[in-house]
């Protein structure tokens, strides 16, 4: 009996297995089926879905890129065809305070002769300062050569007789003569519109002969008896015009005595030249022109160079002896 209970517990444990294995091998395989099914989608559908998830990122990019062109233009002030924005005042500025014309420091050596059959070419100095008319164009072209600049002089506030151009006056601009220069007349400078042609032409002139700067004389008619009621404001708006015409035509451009109006034209006029400031006791308005870093040129005649040259170069002056017929002698006080 013992026997066969043993045998039927033996068989029923195998069933038991059997059982047990179909099971679990039947879920094993529906398993695996399950796990793969993702992997037989469709490639193509895969990629426009990709594509279509994309493009909406692209298109809002292109509207942001869009957006800040336009923000960027706007800022711009709507720089035009060419995108190219205004000078700055800063810009401009700086072009003013940067001029092209000849701007002399003090401590420049200078000859001046204005008379004389011949100009004396030889002198070792910096600038000349020679006759706008008299002077032939080779002696201009030779002083360039010999490394000089040519400042060229002309009478802006007289008639003289023997100019080419005397004729070109109307009467009523000709006024008293100069004392003890004969053949000379002060002009009537409030008549800028009569006296303007003839003075630019007398600027294009120089231009033209390649003067690198003028030297007007005769600019303080209204500190003198010139036959006409001259103001003081006449006289600052003749002088800042004859300023404003040399510097459109890129000349340098000298203040010619004229010393009570220094305040007012120092910014206009790029250095300054005075005749017997020392023998007049007035040099003292000229101090401005060297503060402002400007050239001070002048001449003495009737005192001796120890006299005056000592002063000079301690105010930082360049001046000269001279006599009166201005030719080629000189001496330098530095």
């Amino acid at each position: 009996m013992s026997r066969k209970r043993t045998l039927l517990l033996l068989l029923t444990s195998l069933l038991f297995v059997s059982l047990a294995c179909s099971v679990i091998g039947g879920d094993g395989d529906e398993a695996v089926v399950e796990e793969a099914a993702p992997a037989t989608e469709s490639p193509v559908e895969s990629d426009v879905e990709d594509e279509d998830a994309a493009a909406p990122i692209e298109d809002e990019a292109e509207a942001e890129d869009e957006s800040v062109a336009e923000d960027d233009a706007e800022e711009a002030g709507q720089l035009g065809e060419d995108d190219v924005p205004p000078p700055t005042p800063e810009a401009t500025a700086t072009a003013v305070d940067s001029p092209s014309w000849w701007q002399p420091a003090p401590g420049t050596s200078w000859q001046w002769q204005i008379n004389g059959a011949e100009i004396d070419t030889s002198v070792d100095v910096d600038m000349y300062d020679i006759d706008l008319y008299e002077v032939p164009q080779a002696t201009i072209d030779q002083l360039h050569a010999d490394g000089r600049i040519v400042i060229c002089y002309f009478s802006a506030g007289s008639w003289e007789e023997w100019r080419p151009d005397a004729d070109q006056f109307p009467p009523d601009l000709i006024g008293d003569p100069l004392e003890d220069w004969e053949g000379e007349n002060w002009l009537d400078t409030r008549q800028l519109d009569a006296l303007a042609p003839i003075m630019a032409a007398r600027l294009d002139l120089a231009a033209r002969k390649g003067c690198d700067g003028v030297e007007p004389d005769n600019v303080d008619g209204y500190d003198n008896e010139t036959g006409f009621p001259l103001t003081y404001q006449d006289q600052i708006t003749y002088n800042i015009w004859l300023s404003e015409q040399a510097h459109q035509r890129g000349l340098s451009i000298g203040l010619k005595n004229d010393l009570a109006q220094i305040p007012d034209l120092l910014p206009y006029f790029d250095w300054a030249l005075s005749e017997e400031c020392f023998y007049y006791d007035e040099c003292e308005p000229l101090t401005a022109f060297v503060q402002a870093q400007k050239a001070v040129f002048g001449v003495e005649y009737e005192l001796m160079i120890d006299e005056f040259c000592p002063q000079t170069n301690a105010m930082n002056f360049d001046f000269l002896k001279k006599n009166w017929e201005l030719d080629a002698w000189r001496e330098a006080c530095r």
